[in-house]
């Protein structure tokens, strides 16, 4: 992949230098690694999205339980050794 170039102004910079150096990656991989993490949140945001979506159709919640069993218990809600 070729290299290019992008205009920031110096204190962005700095901060992209600084976060890479504590990192101890190059401020290009470390782009890319900020890069790759920010296109992973905004696909976890749509899949989160549509989820929402799905479980707030009527009916959704009830069909799942039947075909599933429903939610496990509460992790306070069992019984617990003395």
């Amino acid at each position: 992949m070729a290299d290019t170039s992008v205009k920031i102004d110096d204190e962005t910079r700095d901060t992209f230098k600084d976060l890479a150096e504590g990192a101890e990656m190059s401020m290009k991989d470390y782009l890319a690694k900020v890069a790759a993490e920010k296109k992973h949140e905004q696909l976890l945001d749509t899949a989160t999205a549509v989820f929402r979506r799905v479980i707030g159709q009527p009916g959704f919640l009830e069909a799942f339980d039947a075909d599933f069993g429903g939610l496990p218990p509460a992790a306070d809600q069992r019984s617990r050794a003395a």
